[in-house]
């Protein structure tokens, strides 16, 4: 199930844009093509998309990057955390969630609903040097009341993106 793109503009004025969901599967496509995809002119898809971009609709344009199947003795490990927070008076979460995800280390921040108030996602080049930032950095930071760290051991899709296409069951049989 694709969500689809709705644009605010100036007046009020609320709608779907084709335009942003097509560059959001695939921001390789030229203005010609995504002309014809949509029927627009290839000046009307310029304009919008120059428009996107100064109002800050389209932050940037990035490759999804498979990391596993690059031939690299870099290893990155990626943990996903959640973090109990006491929101700030007049600020909420706005004020620990930018402390927050200002680490270098952090990649992704976002507000939860449900038993945990923010999950953040962090690189690093091993686990230890996870374990020593959410202990030493994030866990001890004013208004953090806790924190549980999940390790990512394999993406299988992301954004949209199968990373791994699985061809059945590859294990050998054993029979008595």
């Amino acid at each position: 199930m694709t969500i689809p793109v709705v644009v605010k503009l100036d007046g009020g004025e609320c709608f779907m844009d084709e335009i942003l969901e097509i560059l959001e599967k695939d921001a390789r496509l030229t203005s010609e093509e995504i002309a014809v995809m949509t029927g627009k002119s290839t000046a009307e898809v310029e304009k919008r998309i120059k428009k996107y971009e100064s109002e800050g609709v389209i932050l940037k344009y990035k490759a999804v990057v498979n990391k596993e199947a690059v031939e690299t003795d870099v290893k990155i490990v990626r943990a996903l955390i959640e973090v109990k927070v006491i929101p700030q008076r007049n600020v909420g979460f706005d004020a620990i969630a930018k402390r927050i995800y200002s680490f270098s280390a952090v990649k992704s921040c976002y507000l939860l609903s449900g038993g945990y108030d923010l999950l953040v996602i962090v690189e690093g080049e091993d686990m230890h040097s996870v374990s020593s930032f959410v202990s030493e950095k994030l866990a001890t930071l004013e208004n953090v009341q806790g924190t549980v760290t999940h390790f990512l051991l394999k993406k299988y899709k992301e954004d949209g993106d199968i990373l791994h296409k699985i061809d059945g069951d590859k294990r050998l049989s054993i029979s008595f």
